[in-house]
């Protein structure tokens, strides 16, 4: 039986995909694995957000994503991507982690991400390469690389809900773990 090694969240905008991603990876870390890649953060001041922050997991890099005060760079809402950051961040965590991690995290593939042509080469080349991908998925974003993914029979994913927010992230290091250990 073929092993799931994509494994990825959905849901809707504040269901916490990203948190279940976080528990994820902690956990898989706690057990000695490696893990590379992006994390995508929200940005409050005030109690409002004001945009998102991008994470690289192994070097601890920060930039920004998106923000409502960023002059440049496409449109998404109130927000406006920071492509630089975007490509040389973000991207770049998610390449790197390719290379030189056991585990690559992508958080998320969503509206704002997907105008980044180098976010896009990276995330083809987590999903093509042999690795464990862990990521989340924006809920309706309708996009072919998405699709491919959703497509491939080593491809599992997750809805996060309400009720399994808090633990979903159990059944996911099982997935996990259960490739690791065959591959």
């Amino acid at each position: 039986m073929l092993k799931k090694r994509l494994l990825f969240v959905t849901g809707s905008p504040g269901s916490g995909k990203t948190s279940v991603l976080l528990r994820t990876i902690d956990a898989l870390k706690t057990r000695g694995h490696s893990v590379g890649g992006m994390i995508s953060r929200e940005a409050r001041t005030c109690g409002a957000r004001v945009g998102f922050e991008i994470l690289d997991l192994n070097s601890g890099r920060r930039g920004w994503l998106s923000h409502v005060n960023q002059k440049h760079g496409p449109r998404i809402g109130k927000y406006r991507v920071n492509m630089e950051d975007l490509d040389n961040i973000g991207a770049e965590a998610i390449a790197t982690a390719v290379e030189n991690a056991e585990i690559v995290a992508v958080d998320e593939i969503g509206p704002m991400e997907l105008h980044s042509e180098c976010f896009k080469e990276a995330v083809k080349k987590a999903v093509e390469s042999r690795k464990l991908v862990l990521g989340t998925v924006h809920w309706k974003v309708r996009d072919r690389l998405i699709e491919e993914i959703r497509a491939r029979e080593d491809s599992e994913i997750y809805k996060v809900t309400y009720e399994n927010r808090g633990n979903l992230h159990e059944t996911i290091v099982e997935k996990a773990v259960g490739f690791l250990e065959q591959a």
